[in-house]
């Protein structure tokens, strides 16, 4: 009874042994690779699992776990994260520098990650040195610094098509660093330093011909304004010596017809006293031409030239005296005799 006894306690330890190594619990975003007795049996996803104990075994395989690559036999399907070692390459101008970087990769397909290739991470961090080292070698060493997307882009598309196969995608390459020798990169500061000294000067060249352009311009202005106000002054003095002309010309013109409206009153009185237009206009004829003859007699000379003409003048001018004697004689005496 007691050897029953003991055999029950033993059987029901294996059988919960059995039970305890039979049962998994697979967390989130985790999987698990099951062989029965060797080869493929199911892939086992995340939450409690049941396998038969000694018949079924989970399959280990090497994986990145916080950036140190494991044997796991849970395998991370989350998107993770693999550091390439840094390693020298030569640019096409045969400068040799070193390079790193990280690739960003996901399994999609469990079963061909563990049964395509022997050691995946191993794999695709081989396949990223080799395809980096041919890139940058079809480059020279300013396209290589200066052309890091280009790179990234065409390292990506080399590794996802060869690493599909895989059952891995890559879903980011960055380069890291490139690091250049200690000499090229004094010479890239010092050719750095003379291309700023040039930028320099050329700013300062352009800001002093801009400068002069301005000043240019301001002097045209000013010329062209100055230009303007004194035409328009000279049109305004014009317009108002025009005006003067205008009123002195009126003013000569009105004073013309004054005279002669004087002359003409003088002319009628003349002509009333005399009673004949004929005589009267030889009256005021002999009487301008004697005006005439004491301006000409006023002047303080030794010689004096008479015209001929003078004597009839003075002879028309005592026949007119004579004339208004009698006249005014007559008159007396009518006046008397009334």
């Amino acid at each position: 009874m007691e050897f029953l006894g003991l055999l029950l306690i033993a059987f029901a330890i294996i059988v919960l042994f059995a039970i305890v190594k039979g049962i998994y619990v697979i967390r989130q975003q985790e999987c698990m690779i099951i062989e029965r007795l060797g080869r493929f049996h199911a892939i086992l996803n995340s939450g409690p699992q049941l396998i038969l104990p000694f018949i079924d075994q989970p399959r280990q395989m090497l994986w990145v776990r916080n950036g140190v690559i494991l044997p796991l036999d849970r395998i991370d399907l989350r998107e993770v994260v693999m550091d390439i070692p840094e390693q020298r390459v030569i640019t096409k101008d045969n400068v040799g520098i070193t390079v790193d970087a990280i690739i960003y990769t996901q399994i999609t397909d469990v079963r061909r990650a563990a049964y395509e290739i022997q050691s995946l991470p191993l794999a695709i961090g081989q396949l990223t040195q080799t395809t980096l080292r041919n890139l940058i070698g079809e480059l020279e060493l300013d396209h290589t610094l200066s052309s890091r997307d280009a790179i990234n882009t065409r390292l990506k598309a080399v590794l996802d098509e060869t690493a599909d196969k895989w059952g891995l995608k890559v879903n980011r390459v960055e380069l890291r660093n490139i690091t250049p020798p200690v000499e090229v990169q004094q010479a890239m500061e010092k050719q750095m330093q003379a291309e700023r000294e040039r930028r320099a000067q050329v700013l300062s060249a352009e800001g002093s011909k801009q400068s002069r352009i301005l000043e240019a311009e301001g002097d045209k202005q000013s010329r062209i304004e100055r230009s303007q106000g004194e035409q328009q002054e000279k049109i305004n003095q014009a317009l108002g010596d025009k005006d003067a002309l205008i009123a002195r010309a009126d003013g000569q013109a009105r004073s013309i017809e004054a005279v002669a409206r004087a002359q003409a009153t003088a002319i009628a009185s003349v002509r009333d006293a005399f009673g004949d237009a004929k005589v009267a206009s030889q009256y005021l004829v002999a009487m301008e031409y004697l005006k005439r003859f004491g301006e000409m007699t006023s002047k303080n000379t030794d010689k004096v030239f008479i015209p001929y003409e003078a004597s009839g003048v003075l002879s028309s001018l005592g026949g007119m005296s004579e004339m208004l004697k009698s006249g005014s004689t007559s008159t007396h005496s009518s006046t008397s005799k009334l």
